[in-house]
């Protein structure tokens, strides 16, 4: 959410910033939170005078009451009676106005970083880098499922039998494989200076619309029936959420955590969930990593946030690469972010392991989450990126590491959470 005095001031800026989202039909409503934002400090306005001259009235009373003139003192409390009926008609109308305003600011998208490319869709997204060669061997790469299948190590049929399309069961070295590279990421992530943490995989309401757009919130959260609660669709939402309204003492930031927890996803509108594969899943692992710091280091976080992965994938001898998501692409609170792809040997193309998203002080604006500095306070700037996130990234792994004989490799890294094993038979 951007802040309404700069769209107050900026109004232009902001009806840009729209359309190069290609997001025109929100452009009338700048003009419009432009007038209600200023009926809602008019009426503030007026209620503060009404308060003023009703304190002053109040004085009268004493006064009156000291010199003996009851009669003109009970004619004055009518009058401060009369005024709190109308001041409480006052805060009422103010209160209503600025749910208004809120409510239309949560849906103005956040004005985007100047070196993010124009674009409509993903398909215009930029690449940036790659990193190791993409490699086909000469032998075929099977389905991911059926590599996994080979080796015992999956079964979906019983999984679609308990809870439908979109789940799994994982077995076997499968299992082990998939646990090792979430513990490979935490402790590659608490060796680079991050502080672990496991977060509570349930959230409020209040932190859900503080982290995300109302879009994203339907199409992704499961609600809990019957209670305020969340199914966390990714750890960074309870990681921020854990800032809520709090004033952070400069010296004490940046803040830069790794999380693990499962992850919940309607994937509502999503294609694939018939298939037999585990790309995309209703339920999976990840270990993430959130950074919140002062805006003058969001970009030089952003930068190594990306690298992280970027390294993670490739000490498991993964080649990646790197894409700039265009305008078109963004999340209405992102000012930047970058995809992590990986190498797929089997489509002889790369896809998506890993985004990385610069927030700005959107989701700080929301939960109110300040910096108090030398000079006042502010608002944070909060990041996020994935680090790892199994199944998919088992998809990757499984065809970069297969052997002819239909055996994974185990890459030198990753031996020591495999008790030792180097490789899958």
């Amino acid at each position: 959410m951007i802040d309404i005095k700069f769209l107050r001031e900026n109004p232009d800026v902001v009806k840009e910033n729209i359309k190069k989202k290609f997001q025109d039909h929100k452009l009338p409503l700048v003009d419009e939170v432009i007038l209600l934002d200023a009926e809602a400090r008019k009426t503030q306005q007026e209620a503060d005078n009404l308060r003023a001259e009703r304190n002053k009235i109040s004085k009268q009373i004493g006064a009156l009451m000291a010199q003996g003139k009851k009669e003109e003192a009970e004619e004055v409390k009518k009058q401060v009676a009369a005024q709190a009926s109308k001041l409480e008609d006052l805060a009422e109308k103010e209160k209503e106005l600025n749910e208004k305003v809120t409510k239309i600011m949560m849906t103005i998208p956040n004005i985007i970083d100047p070196s993010v490319p124009i674009g409509k869709s993903d398909e215009e997204n930029v690449e940036v880098q790659k990193y190791g060669d993409p490699v086909v061997p000469e032998f075929e790469i099977p389905y991911h499922t059926d590599i996994m299948e080979k080796l015992k190590g999956i079964d979906l049929d019983s999984a679609r039998k308990v809870a439908g399309n979109g789940f799994y069961y994982l077995m076997g070295d499968i299992a082990r494989l998939h646990s090792a590279v979430i513990s490979y990421a935490r402790d590659f992530m608490i060796e680079r200076g991050f502080t672990y943490c496991i977060p509570p995989f349930m959230i409020r309401s209040n932190v859900v619309t503080g982290v995300m757009s109302f879009d994203e919130m339907e199409a992704m959260m499961y609600k809990i029936e019957g209670e305020d609660l969340y199914l966390i669709g990714t750890s960074e939402h309870s990681m921020i959420g854990k800032f809520i309204d709090t004033i952070i003492p400069e010296q004490e930031l940046p803040h830069t955590l790794t999380s693990y927890s499962p992850c919940f996803r309607k994937e509502k509108g999503a294609h694939g969930l018939e298939e037999r594969g585990v790309y995309r899943i209703h339920q999976f692992e990840k270990q993430e990593m959130v950074v919140v710091c002062k805006p003058e280091e969001s970009m030089e976080w952003f930068d190594k946030l990306w690298q992280n992965t970027v390294d993670l994938f490739r000490s498991l001898d993964i080649p990646v690469r790197t894409l700039e998501c265009c305008s078109g692409d963004l999340a209405d609170l992102k000012v930047k972010s970058i995809d992590v792809e990986a190498w797929s040997p089997r489509q002889k193309k790369y896809f998506e392991v890993g985004s990385c998203s610069n927030l700005g002080d959107a989701q700080a604006r929301r939960l109110k989450i300040r910096v108090n500095g030398e000079n006042g306070k502010y608002f944070a700037h909060t990041l996020n990126n994935t680090v790892v996130a199994p199944p998919r990234m088992l998809i990757a792994f499984l065809e970069n590491n297969l052997q002819e004989d239909g055996s994974v490799r185990i890459p030198k890294a990753l031996q020591p959470y495999m008790g030792g094993k180097t490789e899958i038979r």
